[in-house]
């Protein structure tokens, strides 16, 4: 009974402090990203004669990722993500499963570098049981909530003679801190 009461007490003298440090330090992260590669038929015009394609990029692929993790006053972040991949000249579509680590410096009032990392395992679909090592870097800049980026990315997985698939993406990152 001694037991009871002390717990019983303990319970509610410490509840209403912690109750009272609501602090919510998850975030969601949404990303949106298109793939870009070099214009292999740059300045060619045999199909249509008088028009040249000077473009030096042209989109190669779609991604999209979701991740969910902890941060610490918006300034790092560390977190699970997911999300799928599609090449459209090599056909090849993958989702990569990695933790995301990031940095978030604060260089105007309302801008933020954003400087993130991840590491993990990228399967391959509709290959077989493909999969491989994930690897990414993102550079971006924008605001707490909203971000644009460069993201450099690689699967160590062997696909039509090459030992490794990688891309590089422009795109928009969502994230919402208030989750």
């Amino acid at each position: 009974m001694k037991y009871f009461l002390f717990a019983f007490l303990l319970f509610f003298c410490i509840n209403p402090k912690l109750c009272a440090q609501e602090r919510k330090f998850t975030y969601i992260q949404f990303d949106v990203a298109v793939s870009i590669t070099g214009n292999p038929e740059r300045n060619e015009t045999e199909d249509y004669p008088g028009q040249k394609n000077n473009a030096f990029f042209v989109p190669d692929g779609l991604g999209s990722k979701l991740g969910y993790g902890i941060h610490y006053k918006k300034w790092v972040t560390l977190g699970i993500h997911t999300g799928i991949d599609y090449k459209w000249d090599q056909k090849f579509v993958a989702v990569p499963v990695y933790l995301n680590l990031g940095l978030s410096p604060k260089v105007g009032e309302e801008t933020r570098i954003v400087l993130q990392a991840g590491y993990g395992k990228g399967f391959a679909l509709g290959r077989g049981n493909l999969s491989g090592e994930y690897k990414k870097i993102r550079l971006g800049i924008g605001s707490d909530d909203f971000t644009l980026f460069a993201e450099i990315a690689q699967y160590e997985i062997a696909l039509h003679k090459e030992k490794t698939i990688g891309n590089i993406s422009l795109g928009v990152s969502l994230i919402s801190f208030d989750y």
